[in-house]
C-alpha cells in the first residue's frame, strides 16, 4: 500500500510554536511520514532530529523558487540531513504564466535546477495549482511548462484538489502525464471526503500506471483544530486506499 505522508503546511501554526511536539503527534496519529514546508521554530538539524525520533520519513521538501535560485547547495545539505529524496518547486505565481513561450521559459529554468539536484543525488518536481491548469494559447499552462523540461530533471507532484478546480479531471491528468507523477498531493475542499474531488477514479488511475511513491495529504480549510483535520483525513484516507486494494485484488481473483 502506498504510504501517506502530511504536508506541514497544514498545521504551520502548530509548528510554528513547537516543531518537535507537532511532530510527535502527527506520528501519534499514523502518518508514515511528513512532507516540510519550512521548520516551524527549529532549524533544519533540529526538524530531523524531531522527525526521526518519531519514525517517520521525509517524503519530500517544498523549497521556495528563492531559494532554489540562490541557496540550493544549502537546499541539498538541509535534504540530505532530512533524508529526503524528494525537492518540490510548491508555487509560481499566476502572473508568470501569460503565454506559451512564457510557461516555456519557466519549465526550462526548473529544467536546470532539477539537473543540478540530480547530480546531488536529488529528485525535483513541481507542485501546481489551478492557475497552471488554465489554458494558455491552447493548451494547459503546466503541459507547456512541463514539455519545455527532461522528465529526468522536473516530475509533476499534481494536487488533485487544484486540478479539480482548474477544470481538468485528475485521474485525466495522472494518465497522461504517467511515470512522471511520482508524489501525489491527496487534498480535498477541507478535510478529506468534506469537497467535490472524486477520489476513487484518483487511485485507479495512479494503480494503473504504478509509479506513485506517496500520497501527500494537504489541508488549508479546516472544520477542526488543524492536527484533528489531518488526523481525521488520514483516517478517510486508511479507509479508501484499503477499499481500493481490496476491489483490485476480488478483481484479479475473478481473472
Amino acid at each position: 500500500m502506498t504510504p501517506i505522508s502530511l504536508q506541514l503546511w497544514s498545521v504551520r501554526t502548530h509548528a510554528s510554536a513547537d516543531f518537535p511536539a507537532m511532530i510527535a503527534k502527527v506520528a501519534k496519529a499514523g502518518y508514515d511520514g511528513v512532507e516540510t514546508a519550512g521548520y516551524g521554530n527549529v532549524d533544519a538539524t533540529t526538524a530531523a532530529k524531531a522527525i526521526t525520533d518519531n519514525g517517520l520519513k521525509v517524503s519530500g521538501m517544498h523549497v521556495g523558487i528563492a531559494r532554489l535560485r540562490t541557496e540550493l547547495t544549502q537546499v541539498a545539505v538541509e535534504a540530505h540531513a532530512l533524508g529526503s529524496p524528494h525537492i518540490i518547486c510548491p508555487f509560481l505565481p499566476p502572473p508568470l504564466f501569460t503565454s506559451a513561450s512564457a510557461c516555456q521559459a519557466l519549465g526550462e529554468e526548473l529544467n536546470e535546477i532539477g539537473a543540478r539536484l540530480r547530480g546531488l543525488g536529488f529528485s525535483f518536481h513541481y507542485h501546481n495549482h489551478a492557475h497552471e491548469i488554465a489554458i494558455v494559447d491552447g493548451r494547459r499552462a503546466l503541459d507547456w511548462l512541463l514539455d519545455a523540461a527532461e522528465p529526468r530533471n522536473l516530475g509533476c507532484q499534481l494536487d488533485v484538489y487544484w486540478a479539480h478546480v482548474g477544470g481538468k479531471p485528475p485521474a485525466d491528468y495522472i494518465r497522461e502525464q504517467g511515470r512522471r507523477i511520482r508524489l501525489l498531493h491527496i487534498k480535498d475542499e477541507a478535510e478529506l471526503g468534506s469537497g467535490p474531488v472524486d477520489f476513487p477514479p484518483i487511485f485507479a488511475a495512479a494503480s494503473s500506471i504504478g509509479a506513485v511513491e506517496w500520497h501527500i495529504v494537504e489541508i488549508e480549510k479546516y472544520n477542526h483544530d488543524p492536527l484533528e483535520s489531518a488526523r481525521l483525513s488520514l483516517e478517510t484516507l486508511r479507509g479508501w486506499t484499503a477499499s481500493s486494494a481490496c476491489a483490485g485484488v476480488q478483481g484479479r481473483a475473478r481473472h
